[in-house]
């Protein structure tokens, strides 16, 4: 790491923690150079806390841990940017961060596992998505090459349906990694894995 400017912020940085994944902002925290480095040879966040005057842990009471994923800094060098996995509620009001409504990627695709994890649960015979799950894995598998095909056609003929079609088929295969018990993250990290 780039040498911090510790005396510009009297011995202390500012360290904004995020969620590697959902980018949500958890909490901010401070560091003096101790802190930094047990935080760096640990793996853990660690601070300096400003009330009590001592280096802290999170998680050393709750066992609420955040495992470090990367450091960064910024432009000045006087503000680190931590990247974590949140190992339970980051706030100690039990809220997975500290900032009310702090905004995340939470992206659609969550949403919509959510929302399929829930219909399947349900078994409301009136959802298509419920239908889809019961009629099982190769019926399923044939509406995702189905779809995969009516993407490639409106992407040949031009026809204006590649978005359409292309949200039917992430749908779809979606539905099946659910039934094999597969979260759409898993597909992220193999092709994060493939990228380096």
């Amino acid at each position: 790491m780039i040498k911090l400017d510790w005396k510009k912020v009297n011995d202390l940085i500012p360290a904004i923690i995020q969620d590697h994944k959902s980018l949500q902002v958890l909490m901010l925290g401070y560091m003096n150079e101790e802190a930094l480095k047990i935080s760096q040879s640990t793996g853990l966040a660690t601070f300096f806390s400003r009330t009590r005057q001592c280096i802290w842990t999170k998680g050393e009471t709750s066992g609420n841990k955040l495992v470090i994923k990367k450091i960064l800094h910024d432009c000045d060098n006087d503000t680190l940017l931590v990247l974590a996995e949140n190992k339970g509620p980051t706030c100690h009001l039990g809220r997975n961060s500290c900032f009310l409504d702090s905004p995340s990627s939470k992206n659609i695709i969550e949403k919509l596992e959510e929302t399929i994890d829930l219909r399947i649960k349900d078994k409301n015979l009136s959802s298509y998505t419920y239908q889809l799950y019961k009629d099982g894995i190769k019926e399923i598998a044939k509406k995702v090459t189905e779809e995969a095909g009516e993407v490639s056609i409106a992407a040949v003929t031009n026809d204006g349906r590649v978005t359409s079609e292309s949200a039917d088929l992430i749908y779809h295969l979606l539905v099946m990694l659910r039934t094999q018990n597969i979260d759409y993250q898993h597909v992220l990290d193999e092709l994060e894995l493939r990228s380096k």
